[in-house]
């Protein structure tokens, strides 16, 4: 079990970064070129050499800065069922509980928060899953107390993008245009099943990295970037981009924001927040009668106070005062779900 715990001294930021190094790290998880050479298309955007770009992100990857390059998809479009998870736990048994969680592949991300409910984690299940007998399962695990389904009921905003150059905002604004998201499923054939799991590995760090999947498909690269580019459009795809561990990057003030907006203006405050650009995602998720939050908003800062900064400038702006910010404490798993992977058997994991 991963399992971080969320101090300063965990920081890879003394790794130093020169300026070419912040301004690489910005671009790649904002835009990464879909091209037989992508690494020559961000040198020349950079002025230094391709062998320089790949070395500087081996470099950045050797000391846990990036996690991977690699595509990233709408796990609505593919067909996946997903749902964030609060589960309230006895204190001496997270650990226990966790380790347990854990090991169901479509769990990516998995924290402990400053709340009764301690435990919050994302579940993602294959189209031929139930995902109520696996809560069911989860939810039996001694120590579990209780637990609350969360659902996406309309999606904002995701994708996460920390601002490796600039300081936190000392005044937030909502600059980010926001796109109105399909969240329909796309009826996929076997072949684009191949190509999602070709294009959800990690980017080999070579000139051309995407000849090793064409390959592996009996395709030519041209054939690989093409399909890359239509699931782009359609939406199936979010983007192509590198991943970066928050922490490591300098931002270890990861806070979830639920805000109790009335239910006539949910639309209008969540499409307002989800267009500050520290807010990486930002869903309508089910209220019950011991949670009234039904905007959640995830923002991304170096310190606990520009975090409150960020959400009380949110909180200005849309005009809801009842919010409440949930950090993480700590990071018991991260990573990317493995969609249409062979031996699944989530089944069998609980």
């Amino acid at each position: 079990m991963r399992r971080t715990v969320m101090t300063a001294s965990t920081s890879l930021q003394e790794e130093r970064l020169d300026k070419k190094d912040k301004e690489l790290l910005n671009s790649i998880q904002w835009s990464f070129p879909l091209i037989q050479r992508p690494f020559l298309e961000i040198a020349k955007e950079h002025k230094i050499s391709e062998q320089d770009v790949i070395h500087r992100i081996a470099r950045l990857k050797d000391v846990g800065l990036i996690r991977q390059i690699s595509a990233i998809f709408d796990t609505r479009r593919i067909g996946y069922k997903s749902a964030l998870i609060a589960f309230s736990v006895e204190t001496d048994k997270l650990d226990e509980v966790a380790s347990q969680i854990n090991r169901h592949p479509g769990v990516s991300h998995n924290y402990e928060r400053n709340h009764e409910y301690n435990m919050w984690f994302t579940l993602a299940v294959p189209p031929n899953e139930s995902m109520k007998a696996v809560l069911d399962r989860m939810a039996a695990l001694n120590g579990v107390l209780k637990y609350r389904l969360l659902p996406t009921l309309k999606l904002y905003k995701i994708g996460v993008r920390l601002d490796m150059v600039n300081d936190d905002a000392e005044k937030p604004e909502p600059t980010d245009a926001v796109k109105v998201i399909n969240p329909g499923k796309v009826l996929l054939t076997d072949q684009d099943k191949g190509f999602i799991r070709e294009l959800q590995k990690d980017l080999q760090l070579v000139p051309e990295p995407f000849t090793t999947g064409a390959k592996n498909l009996g395709l030519t690269t041209a054939e690989l970037l093409s399909k890359a580019k239509e699931f782009e459009k359609s939406g199936v795809m979010r983007r192509f981009a590198a991943i970066l561990r928050h922490r490591e990057a300098g931002f270890s003030a990861n806070g979830m924001v639920v805000w109790n907006v009335p239910e006539e203006k949910v639309d209008e405050t969540g499409y307002k927040i989800a267009s500050f650009p520290q807010v990486s995602h930002c869903y309508q998720r089910p209220i019950y009668a011991d949670w009234p939050f039904s905007l959640f908003s995830m923002i991304h800062a170096r310190t606990t106070e520009a975090a409150e900064t960020i959400a009380t400038e949110i909180s200005n702006t849309v005009g809801i005062k009842d919010y409440r910010i949930l950090f993480s404490s700590r990071e018991f798993k991260k990573e990317r779900v493995k969609y249409f992977e062979e031996g699944w058997n989530g089944d069998d994991i609980l």
